[in-house]
């Protein structure tokens, strides 16, 4: 059996295709799985676990499922989903991962990220992902009613987006909003591993590099915007995938 790995759907209402696609991803392809970890992303935004619209509902359900029918479920934070909780992994049956974290995936260890902390030139959003992530502002922001918070959510999307549209005016969205090639090292280095799985960046790819003088993989999810983007690890090797 295989292990899968996805990240970056960016679920939304606005995107009912997609969540579609991903629905009978769970049934199908999923269901055969050892196990699927989704490292960050999987909404576009979340505002709290008490979030109860269609879509939210919809997607508890089919993980829940999947959990149920002896799938393991493993979910890591993102940056337009940072406040997942536990009342979503008990509802959804999902380990809550932390960011990085190591996994010994078929006796190797392998670092797992959401991989926006790869991308350490890109000061402005690191700004923000410190504020964000911080407990009080987080016990503030959850505290607040439930249309208010998914208003700053909708804000915060579309400065988001503004932020993109002015690197790639500036010509520096390719660099500036991927990976810093010496931070990817010395993370590794610091965990101890030759194998590195993340997303965030929207660049599907397997990559060969050094890390602490050894051989090294890093591999990268690809977004669900267009089309589904899946990684399946088996003891045979790695393969990425459109869906």
């Amino acid at each position: 059996m295989s292990t899968l790995f996805i990240s970056d759907l960016h679920l939304h209402p606005s995107r009912p295709a997609m969540t579609a696609v991903f629905l009978e991803f769970l049934r199908t392809e999923a269901a055969q799985a050892e196990a699927l970890y989704i490292l960050g992303d999987l909404f576009e935004a979340w505002v709290g676990d008490d979030e109860d619209c269609e879509l939210a509902n919809a997607v508890r359900l089919a993980l829940r499922e999947l959990h149920d029918n002896g799938v393991a479920l493993f979910l890591m934070r993102g940056n337009r989903d940072f406040l997942f909780g536990p009342r979503f992994a008990a509802e959804t049956g999902a380990q809550l991962l932390t960011d990085p974290c190591v996994l010994s995936l078929y006796d190797q260890p392998t670092l797992l990220m959401h991989g926006d902390l790869l991308c350490s030139d890109d000061l402005e959003y690191q700004a923000f992902r410190q504020q964000v992530r911080d407990r009080s502002w987080q016990e503030r922001f959850l505290a607040q009613p439930l249309e208010e918070r998914r208003a700053f959510a909708e804000q915060a999307r579309a400065a988001s987006q503004q932020h993109q549209d002015g690197l790639r005016e500036e010509g520096a969205l390719e660099t500036i909003a991927d990976v810093n090639p010496v931070t990817v090292e010395d993370t590794m280095k610091r965990f101890g591993v030759t194998r590195l799985i993340h997303g965030h960046t929207h660049r599907p790819a397997i990559h060969s590099l050094r890390a602490g003088g050894r051989s090294a993989q890093r591999i990268v999810l690809g977004d669900w915007y267009d089309q589904g983007s899946v990684l399946s690890a088996s003891r045979d090797g790695f393969e990425l995938s459109a869906l």
